[in-house]
């Protein structure tokens, strides 16, 4: 066992200084990944912004049919050309996304938990290496927990899909979740974040907090920041505005799209912030505009 006596505690980010293994890719920690992998990663990271709007729309895997999400059929084609990335389970994308698309994929691949459930930290692999491969994903998300009683199988589901990934050159999504009893603060996420890149995952989804940059520094892989529970636009905004500003490589924004009163133009909004520089309030003007018209 790891001897964690006499372990300080970092202090220095260097946060002014970009990372340093960034040549011939422009994916952060992808530079000594084969040809497969990067195809992946640049089909979900802009080549131009090097970031991401991604759209989640997988919570009916474990809260079923939800409040925006009744008809995935009537509004996944209308977000489609606001959006860079599909998050979502391969039900959902198989019956209800038109599979002309040119989108990235972002499949669910853990589930077994359910809001009927006291204790959502267990969960297991649900869809094997080949049906994502069938699927053609971008990148497998699997759901870990830090710190909560399922944390060592889920750790032991990330650790099989980055193993089957990298034998098939498809990338990981470590999704950081955070549970009832799980603290959100800066330094929960620079554990969390710090375990799931150590064990080999590409991309990291997790929360905005205090000291996000510090966050970002120390984490080698591209960070993707959740949308979080409903908020008013003018909020996710600054949200998206705070996260790119503070290192983030993109947003996943689920219910803050799908239950705005304005679902594509609120994600037009959001990809004015990541890809244009837009700053929140420039964002909410564009917002305010297109749902004016």
């Amino acid at each position: 066992m790891a001897d964690t006596d006499g372990l300080k505690i970092a202090k220095d980010y260097h946060i002014s200084e970009p990372f340093a293994n960034q040549n011939g890719f422009y994916v952060r920690g992808a530079n000594h990944l084969d040809w497969g992998m990067k195809k992946h990663l640049a089909n979900i990271f802009n080549p131009k912004s090097g970031n991401t709007v991604m759209f989640a729309f997988d919570h009916g895997y474990f809260m079923g049919s939800t409040s925006g999400l009744e008809r995935l059929d009537l509004l996944i084609p209308r977000l489609l050309p606001w959006i860079d990335v599909l998050m979502g389970t391969r039900g959902a994308l198989r019956t209800c996304v038109p599979p002309e698309n040119r989108k990235a994929v972002a499949l669910r691949t853990t589930s077994g938990s359910s809001m009927l459930n006291d204790d959502l930290s267990h969960e297991v692999i649900a869809v094997d290496i080949e049906d994502a491969i069938r699927m053609n994903a971008d990148c497998m998300a699997i759901q870990t927990f830090i710190g909560a009683d399922g944390q060592l199988s889920s750790l032991d589901n990330l650790s099989r899909a980055i193993n089957t990934g990298l034998r098939f050159s498809i990338p990981v999504m470590g999704v950081v979740a955070v549970g009832k009893q799980m603290e959100r603060t800066d330094r929960f996420f620079k554990l969390a974040t710090r375990i799931l890149a150590e064990l080999g995952a590409n991309i990291i989804k997790t929360y905005y907090c205090e000291n996000f940059e510090e966050i970002v520094a120390a984490c080698p892989v591209p960070i993707v920041v959740a949308g979080g529970k409903k908020v008013s636009e003018e909020e996710a905004l600054q949200l998206a505005y705070n996260s790119i500003q503070g290192g983030a490589k993109g947003v996943d924004m689920g219910r803050n799209i799908f239950q705005s009163l304005h679902p594509c133009e609120m994600a037009a909004a959001i990809g004015k912030i990541v890809h244009e520089g837009f700053t929140d309030k420039e964002a909410l003007e564009f917002y305010k505009d297109a749902t004016n018209k």
